[in-house]
């Protein structure tokens, strides 16, 4: 049996999430170890204890789950055949990593600059997120477009059928809000996030990581790697490098990468990663899948 490799991107972090089974445990927590060098700082520490507050920073919450996810991965039996990767968000920098297009030390270095021009890039800036229930995709963007005005919101992630994310200044978001609930939106949720993803407001982060991607070497993926801001297999390293920082300020595709992956006749499912939230999309997208969440101990011991 085949799988398909996911991983989960922020809003998965929780201190203690280095602990899991003590078969996979160790593999976290040298991976833990690797990252700690590479940033110079103790984070298997803040994993472990927190505060969350701090874990919860966008600058510490990538690492973190990169780390986390690919001691995750790595606790993978031998005999396990991957047939494609995917991530979520900041979870594509681990299937990159997993695909052996990044070096894992680069990818943490380049995780944690990210985090760090994502806050930068909205310094000062009022600004939210939001979750929106039971409205169709192309229904979220006419209502964003609509009450924009001169600032940003924007749909930006694409998560499963009838969940939509949108992001940008609160103003605007908070004018969006009732905007799609009076379009038929069943819920408005705001996001309790630092930074809104994927938006235009996103882009001079994108300017500032470009030069620190630039140096970085991408390889060949060894498995098919569907990147989100297609929903597509890209297998040139070029290509996986200039849509990687294009996805900074580019909406989730995360309903069509799923579906990509289903019409490929992919139908067993792994989450590497902490939490479970990734399963819960994937079986709104495919009811059919088989999803497994190797962060929940009784899945894994179900599973091996």
């Amino acid at each position: 049996m085949k799988y398909v490799c996911l991983f989960p991107g922020q809003g998965s972090q929780h201190p203690g999430m280095d602990t899991i089974h003590p078969r996979i445990d160790p593999h976290i927590q040298a991976a833990l170890a690797e990252a700690s060098d590479a940033l110079g700082f103790d984070l298997g520490k803040l994993v472990s204890e927190g505060p969350e507050e701090e874990l919860n920073q966008t600058h510490n919450t990538q690492p973190a789950l990169l780390a986390v996810s690919i001691g995750l991965w790595r606790a993978l039996p031998e005999n396990v055949e991957i047939s494609a990767v995917a991530g979520h968000s900041l979870g594509e920098y681990s299937a990159l990593v997993a695909a052996g297009v990044l070096d894992f030390s680069d990818a943490i270095r380049l995780v944690r600059r990210r985090g760090e021009l994502m806050q930068e890039a909205v310094a000062g800036m009022e600004t939210a997120m939001a979750a929106i229930l039971g409205l169709d995709d192309d229904a979220v963007r006419r209502v964003c477009a609509t009450v924009a005005g001169d600032e940003v919101v924007e749909a930006v992630n694409f998560n499963c059928p009838g969940q939509v994310v949108i992001a940008g200044q609160r103003a605007a978001v908070e004018r969006a809000i009732p905007a799609l609930k009076e379009a038929g939106a069943r819920r408005a949720m705001p996001l309790p996030v630092s930074v809104p993803s994927h938006c235009a407001l996103m882009k001079p982060a994108a300017e500032e990581l470009s030069a620190a991607i630039e140096s970085v070497a991408f390889k060949t993926p060894q498995y098919p790697v569907y990147q989100n801001v297609t929903g597509e297999s890209v297998s040139d390293p070029e290509r996986i490098r200039a849509q990687l920082l294009s996805q900074l300020y580019s909406p989730v595709l995360w309903s069509k990468t799923i579906q990509a992956l289903v019409d490929a006749g992919e139908t067993v499912f792994l989450e590497c990663g902490p939490g479970k939230v990734v399963s819960g999309l994937v079986k709104k997208i495919q009811r059919s899948a088989e999803i497994i969440a190797l962060s929940q101990a009784e899945s894994w011991e179900s599973w091996v």
